[in-house]
């Protein structure tokens, strides 16, 4: 991923207790604790400059004394970490989630100041290693195989400026755009690296590529028209086969990715034939049972995705990219809508029970 890091492991470590005064019964401070903070335009790359040694512990509690019977808890520690963050331990189980700014979790307790229950001595605080894991947030993921245009698209879309060349893999970090409408509502695009077949068993950028998708709220497809060939020791694919491809590929990985609301932008319509060949794949997308048999049976995902639009556009000449965006604005809306419907008849339903 070049200089992009989406997971960092780090040691935490809860600050130890304070020491009791066994004459007069008091009892030790607490130690500090560890905590992660959800903080916008953090980086897992600044906290790896900024902490080389990736090591948090929070203070030492204080001290009880004859002055103080009850010491102060020890100084918690403060790590900032960027929105979309899932933490997991050294078995790859999560244990807690960041994806709004300001939520905290608690990385790791600091231990029990010294009191008669502990015959006045201090206890040690938890320690760990755990994993920081990045999923990026965004309300688009553009999926598509390498040279389909998505970097391209991204750049006309929003104000992103992303690295753009005409060589496979041109993008080996994601790159993250916003589109700005008239009246200043803001839909966030994921342009994530290139998806190879195989991808699902980690080939190419595998699991690094397909991790980031799980957080998008719609996917939207960008398909060569011409269709698709990697290098010349593989097989070429028409657009149709492409789409059925990526398919699969999201499909092996997480099932639930092929149940996202989709859109399909055909790109490279500037393209000769490119108007012919349209008109073949859109006879396949409104029957995908009738050519399956075009594709090797292992290649055919058990669900095809249901497209809500499909867009043909050019990133070259600029055709289709803002009905792109009117699409996918809608498309935004609509998803918010029904999600507020959906909550509206729970707390509805909550209130009719609750009565």
């Amino acid at each position: 991923y070049s200089n992009f890091i989406d997971c960092l492991r780090v040691y935490v470590r809860g600050g130890t207790g304070g020491m009791g005064y066994p004459n007069l019964g008091g009892e030790g401070g607490r130690g500090g604790d560890v905590w992660f903070v959800a903080r916008e335009g953090t980086t897992l790359k600044s906290i790896r400059e900024k902490y080389p040694h990736k090591r948090f512990v929070a203070a030492t509690g204080a001290n009880s004394s004859v002055k103080t019977l009850k010491g102060e808890k020890g100084k918690d520690c403060e790590v900032h970490v960027p929105l979309g963050i899932s933490v997991l331990d050294d078995d790859g189980k999560q244990i807690g989630e960041l994806n709004a700014a300001g939520e905290r979790f608690l990385a790791a307790r600091g231990g029990l100041g010294g009191s008669l229950a502990t015959n006045f001595l201090p206890c040690k605080g938890q320690r760990r290693s755990v994993n920081l894991d990045l999923k990026l947030i965004a309300d688009v993921g553009l999926v598509g195989f390498p040279n389909a245009g998505k970097s391209s698209l991204l750049s006309k879309i929003s104000h992103a400026k992303p690295e753009i060349a005409n060589y496979a893999f041109t993008t080996i970090q994601p790159e993250l755009g916003k589109i700005m409408y008239a009246d200043y509502k803001q839909i966030s695009v994921a342009d994530l690296p290139g998806l190879i077949e195989g991808a699902h068993a980690n080939k190419g950028m595998g699991h690094k590529f397909l991790k980031h998708v799980e957080r998008t709220k719609q996917l939207l497809l960008v398909v060569d028209i011409s269709g698709f060939q990697l290098s010349i020791k593989t097989q070429f694919r028409t657009a149709f086969e492409t789409i059925l491809l990526l398919t699969k590929e999201l499909e092996l990985y997480k099932e639930e990715l092929v149940t996202k609301p989709a859109l399909l932008a055909i790109n490279k319509m500037d393209l000769p034939c490119a108007k012919d060949n349209l008109d073949e794949l859109m006879t396949q997308l409104e029957n995908p049972q009738d050519f399956l048999h075009l594709l090797e049976e292992e290649m055919i995902p058990a669900n095809t995705l249901e497209f809500r639009e499909v867009i043909p556009i050019s990133t070259y000449t600029g055709e289709g990219i803002e009905e792109l965006k009117t699409c996918l604005r809608k498309s935004i809306d609509e998803q918010a809508e029904q999600v507020n419907e959906e909550y509206r008849k729970k707390k509805l339903l909550l209130l009719q029970t609750s009565k």
